[in-house]
């Protein structure tokens, strides 16, 4: 732009250009500033906000029951059995209170201390965002007797607030549909819906929620639904969480108090895996950063453990110190602390900042947890046993690391022999394939862009690291391998999982293994892999699944890939013609990546203009910890339920 272009617009820029938008239009220009992003996460996160107002009530003592129904059309419905939203006049605004909370953004019960002592909802955008956001809202209170009802087209009142007469409930329903031109996924999971409500029920004892889904039916007409309500809170969530490990000790350790009004709820377990499993909340919301309360929890079982261990005479015979690690590994833990004014930083705004709850939490885990190893010998003696175990084993790990290490530099490289390296150094441009098997890998190597495409073979099937010991885990030989060629490292002595990402060679790392039950195993193994000890890249994007065809389907000179049961019918269906003559149709079923030629395995599976990438990601850590312990651990009846209920076409062979 030149000089003279500059100065004319400096001169035309006036108050006119300012664009004020009103009411609840910046939240329809902006939308992922309020509930991150339109796709799957935003889309959910109206439902959460919702639900959040209800826990609140439920919180402040005036609610023991939430309702959520998907509706056959795609619209939620969120009911509870609080006050209701006020319907009075608002003397500032000069209009129904109710219609105040639907269309203008941070106004409710949550900024008076004297309606809420605490409350959820990380943005507080509350329940006017989700109007914003959905072609049609229904607000319906039921309220000191009556019934009244307010409607919304795209977040702006469609009538006045309606008395409809008399009722004997109370409490709020909010019934919307998400606006389908400003989401780009509009359709609600249920899984991700029910482990949500699920997670509240454990959080927040003595509240009954329910959800059901009018979308799907069984053959006697009755609808999906699940009802969850817990007794204990955070012990009946350790438990759940436990559920496909074998525990150590007796039952979970509960630590429940209060201090400086900071109430605090802890339900901690020892099982007999070696990772660590550690979930943090603050007003319900899952804190995966953690902050101050985790820090204050830790801090205080090292030092409360460590005294015991000490004054016990445990640790006389122990050549080498304990660190905070050693005290953790095996155990899942719950903490959550309810702030009455959260200080929320970090990357995700997910950490506690409050400096003054982690002196809270170390008092009352010390306290606490100081009476609970005296007056539990038994279980305090088969606690510190396990620490001196993982103080071992991570000793031997050390070894086995610095090994690696050292391998690593006396090679010519520093590069395992089996991989076959692209040219680029952009890690940005450059991409892995973890491919099963050495004869797939060799397909691999044919076919791929040598410019950015690397090729690492597996021999079999890789460790279970859910059920070995860390320095067997850097012992592995494909584990080895992995680390060395991604140039990432092996972890240090003070942090077993400092990945060092910035080092990383590969920005794509892509497994891809045969379509059957040996090929998704060592799949999963591979995930499992990298969920324990490398979640930094799939945090940051950098996992993929790639996605082979299923069937080659032939007719002549002509031929297509199907890459599910039902697209193999589609073409099958194309080719046959209105005579539906199958005779010269002939179908490949591709069980292994070596059934391709290098040629096929480049046009379906690794040309990034035609394959199918499916992105790795966790939306809850949570969720995912017991997935992956249940289907790596030892119990068989859990993981064939879970292949059952997940797998399209399953082969169960558990």
């Amino acid at each position: 732009m030149s000089e003279e272009e500059l100065k004319e617009l400096r001169k035309d820029y006036s108050a006119s250009n300012i664009q004020v938008l009103e009411g609840l239009e910046a939240v329809r220009k902006r939308p992922a500033m309020y509930i991150g992003d339109v796709s799957t996460k935003g889309l959910h996160h109206l439902v959460n906000e919702v639900v959040d107002n209800s826990i609140d009530e439920a919180m402040a003592g005036h609610c023991d029951r939430i309702d959520v129904t998907v509706h056959e059309d795609n619209s939620i419905s969120i009911s509870d059995n609080g006050r209701g939203i006020p319907v009075d006049k608002h003397e500032k605004m000069n209009k129904s209170a109710l219609e105040v909370v639907m269309t203008v953004l941070h106004a409710g019960g949550k900024f008076d201390k004297g309606s809420y002592k605490v409350s959820g909802g990380l943005h507080g955008v509350g329940v006017s965002c989700v109007n914003g956001l959905s072609v049609n809202l229904k607000a319906e209170v039921y309220r000191k007797g009556r019934h009244y009802v307010q409607e919304y087209k795209y977040g702006t009142p469609t009538d006045e607030v309606r008395d409809l007469g008399e009722t004997k409930l109370n409490g709020t329903k909010i019934t919307f549909t998400p606006d389908d031109s400003i989401f780009i996924v509009t359709t609600f999971n249920y899984e991700l819906l029910s482990n949500r409500l699920r997670e509240l029920a454990f959080l927040n004892k003595g509240i009954q929620i329910t959800i059901s889904d009018e979308r799907e039916q069984d053959e006697a007409g009755h609808i999906k639904s699940d009802s969850f309500y817990s007794d204990k809170g955070l012990e009946d969530f350790i438990k759940y969480l436990d559920a496909t490990r074998e525990t150590i000790i007796s039952s979970p350790i509960n630590i429940e108090g209060e201090k400086n009004g900071v109430p605090v709820e802890i339900s901690m377990q020892y099982n007999n895996s070696f990772a660590e499993n550690i979930h943090s909340y603050v007003n319900n919301i899952n804190t995966h950063e953690g902050g101050t309360h985790l820090s204050g929890f830790r801090r205080a079982l090292t030092r409360t453990l460590k005294s015991y261990a000490e004054k016990s005479g445990m640790l006389a015979k122990l050549k080498f110190d304990i660190n905070g690690d050693d005290f953790r590994e095996g155990m899942t833990a719950i903490v959550s602390v309810k702030v009455a004014e959260p200080q929320f930083e970090g990357q995700t705004k997910t950490k506690l900042g409050n400096s003054d709850v982690m002196g809270t939490v170390d008092q009352l885990v010390s306290e606490a947890l100081g009476s609970y190893l005296e007056e539990h010998p038994k279980e305090a003696k088969t606690i510190v046993n396990k620490v001196i175990l993982a103080a071992t084993a991570r000793h031997a790990a050390r070894k086995a690391r610095e090994l690696v290490q050292r391998k690593s530099v006396l090679s010519s490289t520093g590069l395992p022999g089996k991989l076959a390296d692209c040219s680029v150094k952009n890690p940005e441009k450059a991409e892995i394939f973890l491919v099963e098997g050495d004869s797939a890998g060799g397909t691999a190597k044919a076919g791929r862009d040598r410019n950015f495409q690397a090729i690492l073979p597996l021999r079999g099937k890789i460790l279970n690291v859910e059920k070995a010991m860390q320095h067997k885990i850097f012992e592995n030989e494909e584990i080895k391998n992995i680390f060395t060629a991604f140039g990432v490292n092996i972890g240090t002595e003070e942090d077993s999982k400092a990945l060092n990402v910035e080092k990383l060679r590969y920005h794509k790392i892509i497994i891809m293994t045969d379509a059957d039950v040996d090929g998704s195993h060592i799949a999963t193994l591979v995930l499992t892999f990298f969920f324990r000890y490398m979640r930094e890249l799939i945090e940051k994007g950098y996992v993929y699944i790639a996605t082979p065809p299923l069937y080659l389907i032939r007719k002549g000179k002509q031929s297509k890939y199907a890459w599910s049961e039902e697209e193999r019918q589609e073409i099958v269906k194309e080719y046959s013609g209105e005579d539906g003559n199958t005779k010269n149709i002939s179908i490949q079923r591709y069980k292994g990546l070596g059934e391709m030629n290098d040629q096929q395995l480049w046009d379906t599976t690794m040309n990034p203009e035609s394959r199918i990438l499916r992105q790795v990601n966790v939306e809850n850590s949570r969720e995912a910890d017991r997935i992956f312990s249940m289907l790596m651990g030892d119990e068989v009846p859990p993981r064939k339920d879970f292949i059952e209920q997940n797998a399209k076409y399953a082969n169960i062979d558990a």
